[in-house]
């Protein structure tokens, strides 16, 4: 398993830094700062979500033929991969910039992040629409796009695209269940034992893979849907590369809000 191999490059702390959640302040600032307005805007997000996963996945069915087999496996196999590198640059993207004093995105979508670095298991304790909302959220606009193509397309054209569909359907479903593998990932106890079992062939983000991610100063293994990219990108320095280029021309410092939040402790 090339996930529980050496990381390119060693950390620069220990992982001490990350205190009991009841004893933290900045663990217990961040939780209180989740809002009954992001509240509704999840719920919204999951039933619009799932709603329109399972009209495009009925559609899909329809205008399947055998033939399609061979593009459809690809296709599949090409929406996992594309969602696993999105999910880490999503992820390094929040976890390195921005702060949670910005309009609008800071409380609402890196606040978790924050939370999520002094404090692992919070996650366990999030509901299912806690844990989905964000990501139900950002697959609406693509979901939407699709259920139009099935009601204004004819029959000859959606035939025609089918297997670029499924591709783009495996990858909505990727990115929708991403927050989701993530939380199993740090459950260590109660799981079904099908997901553990794809933990185990590394099928989703198993547990000890992740746990190279949770080594402060949390620099490295950004990919949280599969993890299948993270040695990879890790062997050519990506995530690195980036934030030199990006620092190099705005001057501000990766991961600067996050370690900010990590010594908050009064």
């Amino acid at each position: 398993d090339p996930g529980l191999m050496p990381t390119a490059r060693a950390p620069r702390q220990g992982p001490g830094h990350i205190s009991r959640p009841r004893a933290h302040a900045g663990a217990r600032e961040l939780a209180e700062l989740y809002s009954p307005g992001k509240r509704v805007q999840e719920w919204i997000s999951v039933i619009l979500c799932f709603s329109l996963i399972c009209f495009n996945f009925y559609n899909l069915l329809f205008y399947l033929r055998l033939e399609h087999t061979p593009s459809v496996i690809v296709g599949i196999f090409a929406g996992i991969i594309t969602a696993d590198f999105l999910s880490g640059l999503f992820h390094w993207g929040a976890d390195t910039w921005g702060s949670v004093e910005l309009p609008i995105v800071g409380k609402a979508f890196i606040r978790p992040f924050r939370e999520h670095h002094i404090d692992p298991t919070a996650i366990t304790r999030h509901d299912f629409i806690e844990t989905n909302g964000d990501n139900c959220f950002m697959t609406l606009v693509p979901l939407a796009n699709m259920a139009y193509k099935f009601v204004s397309f004819s029959p000859e054209a959606l035939y025609e695209t089918c297997p670029w569909e499924c591709y783009v359907f495996a990858l909505i479903i990727f990115i929708t269940m991403t927050n989701q593998i993530h939380k199993w990932s740090h459950t260590y106890f109660g799981l079904p034992r099908w997901v553990i079992f794809l933990q185990d062939w590394h099928v989703i983000l198993p547990r000890k893979h992740h746990r190279i991610h949770h080594v402060s100063p949390h620099e490295t293994y950004f990919c949280i849907t599969t993890g299948w990219l993270n040695y990879p990108l890790e062997k050519i320095g990506f995530w690195r590369c980036l934030e030199n280029i990006i620092q190099g021309v705005t001057g501000e410092k990766p991961r600067a809000d996050d370690m900010k939040w990590a010594q908050k402790i009064k």
